[in-house]
């Protein structure tokens, strides 16, 4: 959850009262909202570097340090906290956003070479704007939640603002080596290429975390205005020619991009908060975006989307009983401008291009609670009564956890996670021929598949023991994973019974006891001659067992399982030393 650092006596001349630090507290958790601390400037520098005098000239001013919804972009600054304050007090309407066309439209072209690296580019300006020092650091501090947040680190968007006055359009967005690339980067005064850049800021406190996004890759995106002056080379650093100042009053914003969806919704926000501070507020200039197949698209979109929901719904979720006008009003106050179709029942609710967090009308619904206030929602007993129980096959995996430890065997809970090596090439099998489901990015070689045997992994446990005196009889009843097209998400769960022996001879009797001793916990009996119901062993061959020392657990016809005794490749691929039997059979048959 991010959390906004807000000086609280311009917070409260903007808001136009002032408040107790509880009274202030209390708007907040009406709002939704908590306000995490009461401090200042010197005492947040001191707690962070812990040397007093080395702060003592660090400002004073009472600071609310404020945790905003981490899905509430527009309340990441001031002007959008000070916005959707006074919409919520109903003491200013929620205002509406605007596009004023230009004598002429600004153009940003997408080059087709930028495919390779960033893709998707957006722009807009924001024109005749006013910048005080106040509304200049929340500017800046803006773009940098979004980034941090929205933009993760700069690697889905990023964010490029500059003085539309230095600059001459149309501006051209491309991918170059970084050979080609010279420009003086912000805050600089030497001219560099991008390998220079590279290694001047691979020491920087704070960009050097983005240079690994682009540093390896053959090409680096740039931005280009008509006389061939860098704007950007996103997503490390803007150029010192067109940065913003208090002075600037016409500002071109641009966004790069690998999730285009995520560049609409940061444009949308940036010029939602700050074209309060525009000559004519709550407008912007649109920007033409020429994409590479030649086709044009204007942004910022800034559309008001328009869905209804039924008041009856809304009282009937909450557990409130509130006429449907009351309950538009409460919408109204949470920035989503309602009012009560003809029939009374229905509600139509205009979504702003600030409230990109309302995706479905549970979101909608939860605004109007948190409107309505959750204090205020009366406790109430459920209309209906239902005795509850617990989930059948969680209940049978306890009785047998009990009964299987009683048995001798000690338990063990492994990783849902594991290598391809630990399900496939230790257990002599291919992995191309496992229904396994693979994670995507792995962040290690540990943690590559979604585990389809309990084996591997008491395995793993035993070889961390091998310490402690034989036998070692571990077990786990748990998940499993296994790929199947045939369910609605590709992969199914299947609830398994493991356990290993492991002594100076394998000990196959003792795996063939333990299951013996849980069919009969089950009922479930030996088919023997005509017995047409229960449970045998049939001869099998597994490359993880030993050839003629392994079968199937066969139940009324069909193999729910594996007994026998390891094969020594597998228990060398698990550097173990002493024989191993092991049985591993589904119990979801028997719930």
């Amino acid at each position: 959850m991010p959390t906004i650092g807000v000086k609280r006596d311009l917070l409260f001349e903007q808001l136009g009262q002032k408040y107790t630090d509880d009274e202030f507290q209390q708007l907040c958790f009406a709002f939704g909202l908590e306000l995490d601390e009461v401090t200042t400037e010197k005492q947040m520098l001191t707690k962070e570097q812990g040397d007093v005098a080395a702060v003592a000239d660090a400002s004073e001013d009472i600071i609310y340090r404020i945790d905003i919804p981490a899905n509430r972009y527009d309340l990441l600054c001031m002007e959008g906290l000070v916005t959707s304050l006074l919409v919520f007090q109903g003491k200013i309407k929620p205002p509406k956003f605007k596009k004023v066309e230009p004598a002429k439209r600004q153009v940003l072209k997408i080059l087709p070479e930028t495919a390779e690296i960033r893709p998707f580019a957006v722009a807009a300006v924001l024109r005749n704007i006013t910048f005080d020092k106040q509304a200049y650091d929340s500017f800046i501090e803006l773009q940098d939640k979004l980034h941090q947040n929205l933009c993760r680190k700069r690697a889905l968007v990023a964010i490029g603002t500059h003085d539309l006055d230095t600059i001459q359009g149309p501006f051209s967005y491309e991918a170059r080596t970084p050979d080609n690339i010279q420009f003086v980067p912000l805050n600089q005064t030497k001219n560099m290429n991008g390998h220079e850049l590279m290694n001047f800021y691979s020491t920087h406190a704070q960009l050097k975390q983005y240079l690994p996004i682009i540093r390896e890759s053959p090409v680096y995106p740039v931005i280009y205005d008509a006389n061939g002056v860098v704007l950007s080379l996103p997503p490390i650093i803007n150029g010192d020619h067109s940065k913003i100042t208090l002075k600037t009053r016409n500002v071109f914003i641009e966004c790069t991009a690998t999730d285009l969806t995520k560049a609409k919704i940061v444009l949308d926000t940036l010029v939602c908060m700050f074209s309060v501070h525009c000559a004519e507020k709550f407008t912007v200039e649109p920007c033409d975006v020429v994409q590479p197949d030649g086709t044009v698209i204007t942004y910022p979109l800034l559309e008001v989307r328009e869905t209804v929901i039924s008041a009856e719904k809304a009282n009937a979720y909450i557990g409130i009983q509130e006429e449907s006008s009351k309950i538009a009003d409460m919408l109204t106050r949470m920035y989503l401008d309602s009012h009560v179709e003809e029939g009374g029942n229905n509600i139509t609710v205009q979504i702003p291009p600030t409230r990109h967090d309302v995706m479905h009308a549970c979101d909608i619904y939860e605004d109007v609670a948190i409107a309505y206030g959750y204090n205020n929602i009366k406790k109430s007993l459920p209309a209906f009564m239902h005795i509850a129980k617990q989930f059948p096959l969680n209940k049978l995996t306890e009785q047998l956890r009990e009964q299987v430890a009683q048995a001798g065997f000690t338990e063990a809970i492994t990783f849902t996670l594991c290598s391809r090596d630990d399900i496939a090439r230790k257990l002599n099998k291919s992995i191309d021929a496992i229904a396994a489901v693979h994670i995507a990015n792995p962040k290690t070689l540990e943690f590559q598949v979604v585990r389809t045997t309990l084996l591997s992994g008491l395995l793993k446990t035993l070889v961390a023991n091998r310490k402690m005196p034989l036998p070692l009889k571990l077990f786990e009843i748990s998940d499993v994973v296994v790929a199947d097209d045939d369910t609605e998400v590709g992969a199914r769960n299947e609830r398994r019974l493991c356990a290993v022996n492991c002594n100076k001879s394998a000990g196959f009797e003792v795996v063939h006891g333990l299951l013996d001793r849980v069919m009969q916990l089950l009922e479930v009996p030996w088919k023997t001659g005509n017995r047409k119901n229960g449970y045998y062993l049939q001869a099998a061959d597994d490359p993880a067992y030993f050839p003629g020392r392994c079968a199937s657990i066969m139940l009324d016809g069909v193999a729910i399982g594996r007994i026998g005794v390891l094969h020594p490749t597998v228990l060398q691929a698990f550097e173990l030393t002493t024989p191993c039997s092991a049985v591993e059979f589904n119990i979801e048959p028997f719930v």
